[in-house]
């Protein structure tokens, strides 16, 4: 890991994921959905499935929501069909974005993704012109409040984990994608809880904004990115230390 500190982006998540929460549940719900349309509603067998569990529950949806999502999402026919579409570009002063929507309207969703990248300061594009800049990583964020780094280490590397870092009001602990729900189940089971957990596209260098007004531009693209209800996950490389 970089030693980048993350807080800040965790922060801006869980406040949105408090002001919002019935927002954040519905997206999390359409994703899980469709995985379930593609993959099966068992996660023992669908890992991707099991990633999305886990990350539900992290964002504190309800068990009973979860298994309601996968019996009807595994029910004969019927629903919306939608497609998973990725979008890269560059926020202003070439901050890096991955955009990952799930749309029944490709159309629609371009059209908003140029148009919020253009007012912005930013550009959409071509695939693959910023994703080699991340690795996709499980990520397990839990605010340090009273437990014992040494040990929440020893626990988090038991488990399977690649990776500790100790960012003070935050401790963050990474694996490989593979590994990700073992460790999650593994460290839930010792009473961990966490702030957050996904899969996540972690970038490999971080880019600084220089000037208030970038700044402010960057905070309203993430924002305009983030309320879009095709939007499930927005990943970037801005450097906010």
């Amino acid at each position: 890991m970089s030693g980048h500190s993350k807080w800040k982006n965790i922060m801006h998540k869980k406040e949105k994921t408090d002001a919002q929460r019935a927002k954040v549940f519905t997206k999390i719900g359409r994703e899980m959905s469709q995985c379930v349309k593609q993959g099966g509603p068992d996660p023992n067998v669908n890992s991707r499935l099991k990633d999305l569990i886990a990350k539900a529950r992290a964002n504190n949806v309800p068990m009973d929501n979860i298994d309601r999502i996968i019996k009807k999402a595994s029910g004969e026919g019927g629903g919306d069909s939608y497609e998973n579409i990725t979008y890269e570009g560059y926020g202003p002063c070439g901050v890096a974005v991955i955009v990952e929507a799930l749309t029944d309207n490709r159309n629609r969703t371009a059209g908003d993704m140029r148009h919020y990248f253009d007012k912005y300061g930013g550009n959409l594009g071509q695939s693959g012109s910023v994703s080699w800049m991340f690795a996709s990583k499980g990520q397990l964020v839990l605010e340090s409040e009273d437990l014992d780094a040494d040990e929440v280490m020893m626990d988090a590397l038991d488990a399977g984990a690649s990776d500790f870092e100790d960012e003070g009001e935050v401790f963050t602990i990474t694996t490989e994608p593979g590994e990700f729900s073992a460790v999650f189940d593994a460290l839930t089971a010792k009473g961990y809880s966490f702030a957050q957990a996904e899969v996540a596209m972690v970038p490999s260098t971080y880019t600084k904004i220089e000037g208030d007004d970038l700044v402010i531009k960057m905070e309203k693209l993430l924002d305009m990115l983030e309320d879009n209800d095709d939007v499930q996950n927005v990943w970037h490389n801005w450097d906010q230390d």
